[in-house]
C-alpha cells in the first residue's frame, strides 16, 4: 500500500483481515501497521476508528484493539460489548436492587399487590385531566416557571402543612423522590452516617447511598420510631441527620405516637441534627383525623418536610415539594438549580387548580373510604387464607399492610414462588437497611382493580406459601 492510500483503503483491508481472525483476537499496533502499511499515523488512527463505529473492532486504551465479539463486516448485526464499562464505573453509588423490581415486569393476568399508588379507578383522573387542559391553554403556559415554583401552589402547601409554614418555606420539587434526593444531598456530606428507620422505604435506602451517605438502622415499634434508640444512636455514629415517616409509616403503617413527636425533635435538636420528614401519605388516612406534621410544631428550623400529590392522586402527577426554614432552605433551592432548574409550569397549575378545588376534599375522603373498606377486605383475607403470617396491626392510613411469614420462610423465595402463581407482592427484606429480623412481606391493598381481586391475590399467595413450604429454596 502506498503512502497515499486513504483511511478508507486501509479500513477495507483491514475488514479483510479481521475475517480471518477471531472474537478477542489482537489487532496489530498502531505503529505495527503504520510500518506494514507504508500509512501515516492518522490514516490509522481514522480506519481504526470507522471499524471501531461499525462494531469490527473494540479498543481498550493501553492494552490495544481487538476483533468485538461479533462484527457487521457482512452486514451482520453487531452485539456491543459494554465490558469497559465495568472499570470505567467503578463503584456502585445507585443501588438499583432498591429501585427496580429483580423479578422484572410481572406477566400478563399477574395481581399487583407491590405497587405504592392508588388503581386508576381510585385516581381523580377527569379533574386532573381537566386541569392539565386548561393550564396548557393559559397564555404564559410554556413560560419558565420561577425556580421556587408558583408562589401560589406554595402557598397552597403551606396551608396544607400548617402551623407557621409560609410560602418562602416551600420550595416546589418534581415528587416526593426528587425531593428526597435533593435533601439528602443538601444537608450530609458523601461519607457521613444517616439515620433511618427499621424497616424503612427502600428507595429512600437509594437516594440516601447515591448521594454517598450511610444509613443505620433504629428501630420501631408499635408506636413509631423509638426515642430512647434513637439517642444512642446518635451518640454512637455521629450523624447529623434522621429520615423519618412519622405519619403512616411504609411499610409498616405506624403512626408516631403523640408524646414521641415531641421527644425525636428534642433528641434531634440535642444531636444538632436535621429531621427528614417524608409526609407521603398526608392524603391517604383511611377516615380517622391525622396526626400534624412534625414541621408544624418545629420552632428551631430541625424539620426538613417532604410532601408529595403523587400517592392520593396519580402517578405522573409528579408534583411534590420541600418545606424548610433557615440556610438549608437555600442550599436545597441551589441543588435543584442545578438538577433542573424548576418544576415544568403547566403540571404547577394543573396541581394547583386541582388543589383549590373543592373536588379535592371530596377526593380525599371517598379515597379514605375506599382505602380503608380494602384495607380490611385484605386483613381478613390473609387471616383466613394464610393463619401462619402475623399481621403488625390494621393501619388507620397508607396502602399496605406489613405481614410477618410464619418461621422459617424465606421472603424472596417465595415472592418469586407467588410471581408464578400470578400474584404480585413485595419482600420485607427490601426495607431494612441491615439484616432483617425476621421474614415479612409487605402487601398492596391500593393497587388492585377491586376486592374481589384482593381476595382472588391472597389465595394465590397461600398457594405459593404451600409450593415454597418453610426452609424450602
Amino acid at each position: 500500500m502506498k503512502d497515499g492510500s486513504t483511511s478508507g483503503e486501509l479500513a477495507d483491508s483491514l475488514r479483510t483481515r479481521l475475517s480471518r481472525l477471531s472474537p478477542g483476537d489482537r489487532l496489530p499496533s498502531s505503529r505495527e501497521l503504520i510500518k506494514e502499511y507504508r500509512v501515516g499515523p492518522a490514516t490509522v488512527a481514522r480506519a481504526i476508528a470507522a471499524l471501531a463505529a461499525e462494531g469490527a473492532v473494540v479498543t481498550r486504551p493501553g492494552s490495544g484493539t481487538f476483533v468485538a465479539q461479533r462484527t457487521r463486516l457482512h452486514g451482520e448485526a453487531a452485539a456491543t460489548d459494554t465490558d469497559w464499562q465495568t472499570v470505567a464505573l467503578t463503584d456502585r453509588a445507585v443501588d438499583t436492587q432498591l429501585i427496580a423490581d429483580p423479578l422484572g415486569p410481572p406477566p400478563a393476568g399477574t395481581i399487583a399487590m407491590d405497587g405504592g399508588y392508588v388503581h386508576r379507578s381510585l385516581q381523580p383522573t377527569r379533574a386532573l385531566s381537566a386541569a392539565l387542559a386548561r393550564a396548557a391553554r393559559r397564555p404564559d403556559a410554556w413560560d419558565r416557571a420561577p425556580a421556587g415554583g408558583l408562589m401560589a401552589l406554595r402557598t397552597v402547601f403551606a396551608r396544607i402543612v400548617g402551623g407557621s409554614v409560609a410560602p418562602e418555606d416551600v420550595l416546589v420539587t418534581a415528587g416526593g423522590q426528587s425531593a428526597l434526593s435533593i435533601a439528602f444531598r443538601a444537608i450530609a456530606g458523601p461519607g457521613s452516617p444517616v439515620l433511618v428507620e427499621s424497616p424503612t422505604y427502600p428507595r429512600a435506602l437509594a437516594a440516601a447511598r447515591a448521594a454517598g451517605l450511610r444509613p443505620v438502622p433504629v428501630p420501631l415499634d408499635a408506636d413509631g420510631l423509638r426515642p430512647d434508640m434513637l439517642a444512642d444512636a446518635f451518640a454512637m455514629t455521629g450523624a447529623r441527620l434522621l429520615y423519618c415517616q412519622p405519619t403512616f409509616q411504609n411499610p409498616t403503617g405506624t403512626v408516631l405516637a403523640p408524646e414521641r413527636r415531641r421527644q425525636i425533635l428534642d433528641v434531634a435538636r440535642a444531636s444538632g441534627a436535621f429531621v427528614i420528614e417524608d409526609d407521603f401519605a398526608r392524603h391517604l388516612g383511611h377516615g380517622s383525623a391525622v396526626p400534624r406534621p412534625l414541621v408544624a410544631d418545629d420552632r428551631d428550623g430541625t424539620v426538613v418536610h417532604v410532601t408529595s400529590l403523587t400517592k392520593p392522586a396519580a402517578p405522573s402527577l409528579r408534583i411534590g415539594a420541600l418545606v424548610a426554614r433557615g440556610p438549608v432552605m437555600e442550599r436545597m433551592r441551589a441543588v435543584r438549580l442545578v438538577d433542573d432548574f424548576f418544576v415544568t409550569r403547566p403540571l404547577q397549575e394543573a396541581a394547583l387548580e386541582v388543589l383549590s378545588s373543592p373536588s379535592w376534599e371530596r377526593h380525599v375522603r371517598s379515597l379514605g373510604t375506599a382505602l380503608r373498606e380494602r384495607c380490611a377486605v385484605l386483613a381478613a383475607a390473609v387471616t383466613q387464607e394464610i393463619p401462619g403470617a402475623t399481621l403488625a396491626g390494621l393501619p388507620t392510613g397508607g396502602l399496605h399492610l406489613w405481614v410477618r411469614l410464619p418461621s422459617g420462610v424465606d421472603d424472596t423465595v417465595l415472592t418469586a414462588a407467588a410471581r408464578q402463581r400470578g400474584v404480585a407482592v413485595s419482600a420485607g427484606s427490601r426495607y431494612f437497611a441491615t439484616e432483617p429480623p425476621a421474614a415479612h412481606l409487605r402487601i398492596g391493598f391500593a393497587t388492585t382493580a377491586d376486592h374481589a381481586e384482593l381476595t382472588e391475590g391472597t389465595r394465590r399467595l397461600a398457594a405459593a406459601l404451600a409450593d415454597v413450604g418453610p426452609g424450602q429454596e
